[in-house]
């Protein structure tokens, strides 16, 4: 069944693309190819239903709804439409949740019932709530800014890039009504690509260390736009490594 879908698929796309490209323009010729890759990538997608390999990770088991509060990105413990890149495959209109005690995605199944978790090794990237998230695997050059193996949200991606890992916990604590179990706050930590390298960011000074051949239009700048690090790290982070770019080009 699958060898035939995968036949299908092939086929249907060499004909949309190939009826679609006449009497095109070259610039016609891209948007349309592009446009008729995607909808047959849904097509495909919704042609093999469960045995798509999107749904091939281990089940996902919901908490113990006696632990206040929630695991999840935004505390939205609801699945969400998103997409995903997967084996190299771009899946869009799925269902999600990012999980970010264990830093993994669990998607819930076409039957709206059951839910799975995805191989963090197998995705390149998800898009939820506005959000970019890359998965970066750790080696010696990130691990020398603490950047471990996980998923990792990418607030601007220019010259240079910007980055913040989100997590929470589990804690425990004696209450009046015996032992109470909570997620903690959300937790960020935020890094800095540049050149090749990641340097982890604890706040304004850092940042402006790592980007110190402009640091003095980059004060000017923070000062004339009532820039506030600490009140917004991340809306600041991104428009100072933003202006940095714009500077050095």
């Amino acid at each position: 069944m699958i060898k035939k879908v995968l036949l299908n698929f092939v086929v249907i796309c060499c004909m949309i693309i190939s009826q679609r490209a006449r009497g095109q323009t070259v610039a016609d010729d891209t948007t349309i190819q592009r446009a008729a890759l995607a909808n047959i990538t849904d097509t495909y997608n919704h042609a093999i239903g469960q045995q798509s390999r999107l749904y091939n990770g281990p089940e996902y088991t919901l908490y113990n709804p006696t632990i206040k509060g929630n695991a999840y990105f935004t505390d939205i413990n609801t699945f969400v439409i998103g997409t995903v890149t997967y084996d190299g495959i771009f899946y869009k209109n799925v269902p999600m949740m990012y999980d970010l005690y264990i830093d993994i995605v669990a998607v819930r199944l076409y039957n709206n019932f059951s839910i799975f978790t995805l191989l963090n090794e197998r995705m390149q990237s998800f898009d939820l709530l506005n959000h970019h998230f890359i998965y970066i695997k750790s080696d010696s050059l990130s691990a020398k800014a603490g950047l471990g193996t996980g998923f990792y949200d990418q607030l601007y991606n220019g010259d240079i890039e910007v980055l913040v890992k989100r997590s929470k916990e589990i804690q425990s604590n004696s209450g009046t009504s015996g032992i109470e179990t909570y997620f903690t706050t959300l937790s960020r930590r935020f890094y800095l690509k540049k050149a090749n390298s990641y340097y982890s960011i604890s706040g304004e000074g850092a940042l402006l260390n790592m980007l110190k051949d402009k640091k003095k239009e980059l004060q000017q700048y923070i000062k004339i736009n009532k820039i506030k690090f600490k009140k917004t790290p991340e809306e600041a982070m991104v428009a100072i490594v933003t202006q940095y770019d714009k500077l050095s080009r």
